[in-house]
Formats: structure tokens, sequence, C-alpha cells
């Protein structure tokens, strides 16, 4: 797939010429992701964010770090963390923004070593795409885990943007396809997962977690430690 959001990141920092970076969907009209929320100071964090980075302990990886801008606040607070992204453009970026240990790599190959917090904030978890997929995520990365250590991620219920008429799709319905859109070029369809809290629990349950809900709001977003039993 191409690395269109790599490339919208590297172009936003480097100041080429501004292009525009969009979201299609299949549920509605596309959306523009404005770049600069990568690059966000955490004065302009929302309460979701903030939370989860006061939360953190011991080393940790930032899956789908991004920009770099968890990982500098984490590493700003004398944190030793490691920004882990698949994007070698985004990796570029977040070296040059001063972020000092970064791992180009798919999450779901990784297994180099074990951390005491595991952090995907911005929807991170979305990166599973799909619920049977979850799963497998959440086994993969109790070998990730230290003793003792958690897992902290946000999602939401999206139900509210089907205004009651849910659709009969056979699926779940955050279960979600994407596209990005850059510069006339365009990535594959690609899922995306939004997960609501009672079908979460479920899931974790099953796969050997304890959760904990930490925050939320009224938009349907919240915020959860996951820990192994």
């Amino acid at each position: 797939m191409k690395d269109i959001l790599g490339q919208a990141i590297h172009d936003h920092y480097y100041k080429n010429p501004p292009h525009k970076l969009w979201i299609n969907n299949q549920y509605g009209p596309k959306e523009e992701m404005p770049i600069e929320t990568y690059f966000r100071d955490e004065d302009d964090m929302p309460d979701i964010e903030w939370l989860a980075l006061n939360e953190c302990r011991g080393e940790v990886l930032d899956i789908g770090a991004g920009a770099g801008s968890h990982a500098l606040v984490l590493q700003e607070r004398g944190f030793d963390v490691t920004a882990l992204e698949i994007s070698a453009f985004a990796a570029d970026i977040m070296q040059a923004r001063g972020v000092k240990k970064i791992i180009t790599a798919d999450i779901f190959e990784f297994k180099e070593r074990k951390y005491d917090t595991l952090l995907l904030l911005m929807n991170g978890i979305g990166l599973t795409g799909t619920l049977e997929n979850l799963k497998v995520f959440l086994e993969h990365v109790k070998s990730l885990l230290n003793k003792g250590g958690q897992l902290l991620f946000d999602s939401s219920d999206i139900a509210y943007l089907y205004e009651g008429n849910m659709p009969d799709t056979g699926k779940y319905y955050g279960e979600l396809s994407y596209q990005y859109q850059y510069n006339r070029a365009k990535t594959d369809w690609f899922p995306w997962l939004y997960v609501d809290e009672k079908t979460l629990i479920t899931i974790v349950q099953e796969a050997g977690f304890d959760m904990e809900v930490l925050l939320e709001d009224e938009y349907q977003q919240y915020l959860v430690r996951l820990t192994v039993k």
C-alpha cells in the first residue's frame, strides 16, 4: 500500500507544497484529516490522550506513533519510550523531531522485547481492523508485556453514525473501510475498527485480560487499561 499518510506527514514537516489529506469512507462524504493533528503539543491534546500519557509507567512502546508527538511528551517526562511505526516516512520525521528510540515495523510481526506499557492513541487499536483480528492482536501483545504490564488505548462507539438504522451487512457495525487520498494519490481501501465497550469487555475477558475504563466522554469515546489476569 502507498505510504500516503507518511508522505503527508513528511511534506508538512518540511513545508513542501501543501495538499489536503482526505479520508474516504463508505458511509458518507469524504472528510479532511488536518495534518497538523499529528504534530500537536501536549497542551493541544484532548483529555483522553492527556490522561493516557499520565497513566504510562515503566518502559513504554508507543504503537503507531505517527509523527512522534506522544513519544516526545513521554521522553520529555523522562520515560524510556520507543516509538513503533510502520511508515518509513513518518519514522524519518520522528527522528528529525528528536525521538530517540524508533522502530520501523509492523506491530503484528514485532516480538523483539517486552515493555511495561503498550500505548495506542488516536484510536490506534483501530489498526486491528476487525473483531477477529483484535483477538489475534490481544494474544500477540501478551508476549510484549512484562509481568504486571498494561495496554492503554482509546476507542469509541460509532452507533450514532447510523442514526438508529444499523446496516444489515452481516458484520460488526464498527468494522469500517477507509482510504487515504493525498495529492492525487490514493491508498487501497483498508479496514479500521471502532469497538463499543460492551463488545470489547467480552473479547478482552475471553482473551484473559482485566479491563478498566479510565475515562469516558459525552461522544462515546473512552480510554481503557488492559492487564493480563
